[in-house]
């Protein structure tokens, strides 16, 4: 009970920011640590690192949030949009890809003689190979997203390192986990990680079994988030953690997801090893004990959504 009661203290802050999520609500830019702020409400949490070669984003929101999301951060930095990284290719995500990515400025290589290359149109965007594969189609089928949404530079490896705004930025694959294409990434010097739709604060994971997620996958990657992680004195602060949605959060609070995950898993995993049907383990409710503060019965994700996506990891 006292693990509860921990959680219902922070549900409050929790929920505040998931209903700012919407195009009706106000976005907020909060510093975090470093060089590293957070853009709240335009869908996703977008993450902002700025300083003297420019702005790198890590996601852009929805599609309906980019021109107000683009206005904030313009209001935090008039230096040009260098980069976006691209977590995954949720529509909460990659949405603003289009508007936000055109408003930035790529600096398209130089010459033998060391000179600067010329400014090309339109921001860098990074990602790994498969959420190229998600935001495009193949020949003849039509596309989900626009060509100029699409990332423009791709990784296919474990890790794909750069350094921007004065620090190491190191992109981290985590393979089927909310999909088989997820990234989180690790600000070095400002001590950040954005975990894109790896970890929402606010709820359960979104589990994509369509596309390679699973909840081993899942719990594999919040494993990672507190191995990366060091926390402050009394375990408060340190490290911090923006998620794809909810609050900002430190290694304490991962932990305290992860086990909350892993007990989950568990029980809905003994529940498949007994033959029970996906009804049967609903009917069972193995998530009622967290449902008041991660449960949800309405909107895109709801808590029997949550619970089919673990059955099916199993049955799979």
């Amino acid at each position: 009970m006292r693990w509860i009661s921990a959680w219902v203290v922070l549900f409050a802050g929790s929920m505040a920011i998931a209903q700012s999520t919407g195009v009706d609500h106000e976005l907020h830019v909060t510093h975090v640590q470093g060089n590293v702020y957070a853009l709240i409400g335009a869908g996703g949490n977008i993450t902002i690192q700025k300083g003297n070669d420019g702005v790198l984003l890590v996601n852009t929101g929805t599609a309906a949030n980019a021109e107000r999301a683009l206005a904030e951060i313009r209001k935090l930095s008039d230096g040009p949009i260098r980069y976006i990284i691209n977590t995954d290719a949720s529509p909460d995500q990659v949405g603003g890809n289009e508007k936000i990515g055109l408003a930035g400025s790529t600096i398209a290589g130089g010459n033998a003689a060391g000179d600067i290359g010329s400014l090309g149109i339109g921001a860098t965007i990074i990602a790994h190979l498969g959420v190229l594969d998600r935001m495009s189609a193949p020949t003849g089928k039509q596309a989900t997203y626009p060509e100029k949404a699409w990332p423009t530079d791709l990784y296919s490896t474990k890790m794909k390192k750069m350094y921007f705004d004065g620090e190491a930025i190191e992109i981290i694959h985590i393979p089927n986990a909310h999909s088989d294409a997820d990234s989180m990434v690790f600000f070095r010097k400002s001590d950040v990680i954005s975990t894109g739709d790896l970890f929402a604060s606010n709820g359960y994971p979104v589990i994509d079994t369509a596309t390679g997620g699973s909840i081993q996958g899942v719990l594999e990657a919040l494993n990672r988030l507190v191995d990366i992680t060091v926390p402050a004195d009394k375990q408060e602060g340190g490290t911090y953690v923006i998620p794809g949605h909810g609050r900002i959060c430190d290694q304490a609070d991962i932990v305290e997801y992860r086990d909350m995950i892993t007990i989950i898993r568990d029980r809905i995993q003994d529940m498949v090893k007994k033959g029970m049907t996906l009804d049967q383990v609903k009917a069972a409710q193995p998530t009622l004990d967290y449902d008041p503060v991660f449960g949800s019965k309405t909107g895109a994700w709801t808590t029997d959504r949550f619970i089919e996506a673990v059955y099916r990891s199993f049955k799979k």
